[in-house]
């Protein structure tokens, strides 16, 4: 009898161990290869918390910051851009409640409102210098290069999902 409560014991134990291991819990901005689910790598990120890309433009060469901010339904909402010069590729307009203030020799446009299901992404290959930006828990702000954990040249889609522990543990967490 005793045999066979520890068997029971044993079992409920790995079943439960596998089911932690195996269900997806952890929220993260995932980084896939191209239009593929090959993960690439991922940032730990909740509902309400900010990141940024930040890319230098093919053409003038000065930088180029993109933040997003992760919704309540875990779409990615851009909210601000901020840049140096207008120029190819580069918002010359705004629509409905957006911004447009220049302060400081950089033009802020505010307000933006655009939600995406998911992004794509090319890290640079001429000029390689994209970085990612975000603010962890604790308030602190973190910087990466994309050469970091991207091939030059390469396009990435950017989903914001849930992970698995063992995924988690398995791939690359992008930190500083």
């Amino acid at each position: 009898m005793k045999k066979r409560n520890w068997l029971i014991v044993l079992v409920t134990i790995l079943i439960m161990s596998s089911i932690t291991l195996f269900i997806p819990v952890r929220s993260a901005l995932i980084f896939y290869e191209k239009n593929s689910q090959d993960l690439v790598a991922y940032l730990p990120i909740k509902e309400g918390q900010t990141f940024s890309i930040t890319f230098v433009h093919s053409i003038h060469l000065s930088d180029v910051v993109e933040k997003y901010e992760i919704t309540n339904d875990y779409k990615i909402k851009q909210y601000e851009m901020v840049f140096e010069q207008f120029g190819i590729g580069m918002p010359s307009t705004v629509e409905g409640d957006e911004q447009l203030v220049y302060e400081g020799g950089k033009y802020y446009l505010t307000n933006l409102d655009n939600v995406f299901d998911s992004l794509k992404v090319r890290n640079g290959k001429t000029v390689s210098k994209h970085r990612l930006t975000w603010v962890d828990h604790n308030g602190n702000e973190h910087t990466v290069p994309f050469n970091d954990y991207f091939e030059p040249g390469n396009w990435y889609t950017l989903k914001v999902e849930n992970l698995s522990l063992f995924t988690s543990w398995k791939e690359v967490k992008i930190h500083d």
